[in-house]
């Protein structure tokens, strides 16, 4: 037993040390280098005729609630304020929970409400720029191991190195195009 003892010792100390080099490895990694993997694409959730769409009524979306601020609004960001709150049409799309509607809240500058919005999926709705930008942002990195020896120690090989594999879109919003195709037997 006296034997043993020492020699897993000798293993608990090499993992504890390819623990602290593969931690190292986490926290080496910098969003510049996670940002450079490839972004997976992915495809429309429903697709919604022309006709269809013309028979949908206009779905104009407003924040459930709000909460304000006592910072004061900086007049400088005036003019992207008024761009960045112009409605433009779009539709949301859950990645995550497919159909499921999204609560998200905004708070595009200092100064400004924080609001929450309650943006049905799958449909085409009219919403503020800031807002789809908003829901544009949401995404992760999938990590992976990289298959590269760290350290060997009596014949046996420890691998581990971190990278980033992809970007994966949780949420997504895609433009809403109501011209008609003069193609698709339309008119522009």
């Amino acid at each position: 037993m006296t034997q043993k003892a020492p020699s897993l010792g000798k293993e608990l100390d090499q993992a504890v040390k390819n623990f602290d080099e593969f931690d190292k490895g986490i926290k080496s990694l910098t969003m510049d280098q996670m940002n450079t993997a490839p972004r997976l694409e992915t495809e429309e959730q429903t697709k919604i005729s022309q006709v269809d769409r013309e028979k949908l009524r206009e779905n104009y979306l407003k924040p459930k609630r709000s909460i304000g601020c006592r910072e004061k609004f900086n007049e400088k960001y005036r003019k992207e304020f008024e761009f960045q709150k112009e409605y433009v049409n779009f539709e949301a799309e859950n990645h995550e929970i497919k159909g499921e509607e999204l609560d998200i809240w905004t708070r595009p500058f200092p100064g400004m409400p924080a609001e929450e919005w309650i943006v049905p999926v799958n449909t085409p709705v009219w919403g503020p720029r800031y807002l789809v930008e908003q829901i544009k942002r949401k995404s992760y990195h999938r990590l992976i191991m990289k298959d590269q020896i760290n350290s060997e120690m009596n014949g046996s090989k420890f691998f581990g190195t971190m990278a980033a594999d992809s970007i994966i879109q949780r949420l997504d919003a895609r433009p809403v195009s109501t011209r008609k195709s003069f193609f698709m037997g339309g008119q522009f």
